[in-house]
């Protein structure tokens, strides 16, 4: 007769001892106390909210005004910090500029002669660089203002859109000092023989409203910027391209009216090309800026130009700020 002890044997299973330790079981699962609306109810009580969920435009608005202090901070920290490092520190910021116009005046209006027909083309090339450089410095740092700060984005909770305007203010708190170098380049640049003499008017006064304009449609341009890179990282490599095209169809160097009469196009086409070139937003700010500091003829005061050169920067900032407030969600996920 079998036993379960010698049966056990015969199968090769050894009897399981008495004493041995059993498997550790899972732990019970936890059941939270309070249901999904309780939860909900109590986060509106106290005032909190998810993260990484794009609030509503009006209160998203209200929450980047009240940082405005701090947008303020940062800008003028970044644009100390910019040059910090080097030798001769902040004055870089003026002599960047200087030597860059001073580079496209030897080529264009000393070498080339390309601006023989412009009564002063020393004052007409600074005043499209330096202001250019702010145009181009902005789409710049704005397609940088949120793909290379992730860790920045993933580690605090904050209206991004802070970054784009702190780098937009940062480069308009170093234009400031070389617009003053401007306008004194401008004004010496008419002691020399064959240029136009160049004076100060009421018109200078205009120049704050003109830079704020443009300061203005640059912050749009930045918050477009940030959301396109960010979202499409590989457009971060054409965007020089791209500006080197605008430099040159926007007046910057020498103005497009004349070399535009010498197209050999029917004259419909030119009144077409001729418009678009004239009235698209970087060749207004050009103008705006030209006509408050120069005399010449060919660019008198024009009230449409102001009027366009306001609608632009507003188009443009609300265009290019629900643009990125449509991505708030996004930023540091991607």
């Amino acid at each position: 007769m079998s036993t379960p002890t010698t049966d056990a044997a015969a199968a090769g299973v050894r009897p399981a001892r008495s004493g041995a330790r059993k498997a550790p079981q899972p732990p019970q699962p936890l059941v939270p106390e309070t249901t999904s609306a309780e939860r909900i109810a109590l986060a509106e009580q106290y005032g909190l909210r998810r993260l990484n969920v794009r609030p509503p435009l009006g209160e998203y608005i209200r929450d980047l005004a009240g940082r405005w202090n701090f947008i303020r901070v940062l800008a003028t920290s970044t644009a100390y910090a910019k040059n910090q490092s080097n030798y001769l520190g902040q004055l870089w910021a003026v002599l960047n500029p200087i030597l860059n116009a001073a580079v496209y005046v030897l080529i264009f209006g000393v070498l080339l002669g390309v601006n023989r027909h412009v009564d002063n083309s020393i004052a007409f090339i600074v005043v499209g660089v330096f202001i250019f450089r702010f145009i181009e410095s902005s789409v710049t740092g704005g397609a940088k203002s949120i793909s290379g700060k992730t860790q920045l984005l993933r580690s605090l909770h904050f209206p991004r859109a802070v970054l784009p305007m702190s780098t937009v203010l940062s480069l308009l708190a170093t234009l400031v000092p070389a617009l003053a170098v401007m306008c004194v380049i401008v004004l010496l640049s008419g002691f020399i023989p064959g240029y136009q003499m160049m004076t100060i008017t009421w018109w200078w006064l205009l120049l704050p409203a003109a830079v704020t304009l443009l300061w203005i449609f640059n912050t749009g341009l930045a918050f477009i910027m940030a959301r396109v890179v960010a979202t499409t990282p590989d457009l971060d490599n054409i965007i020089g391209f791209v500006m080197r095209v605008v430099m040159y169809g926007s007046g910057v160097i020498f103005p497009l009216a004349l070399y535009i009469d010498r197209m050999e196009i029917s004259e419909g086409a030119k009144a077409v090309v001729g418009g678009v070139l004239e009235y698209q937003p970087v060749a207004v700010f050009l103008y705006l800026v030209r006509s408050c500091l120069t005399q010449e003829e060919t660019i008198p005061q024009s009230g449409l130009m102001w009027a366009l050169g306001a609608g632009w920067a507003v188009l443009v900032f609300v265009i290019g700020f629900v643009v990125f407030w449509r991505g708030e969600e996004r930023y540091g996920r991607d």
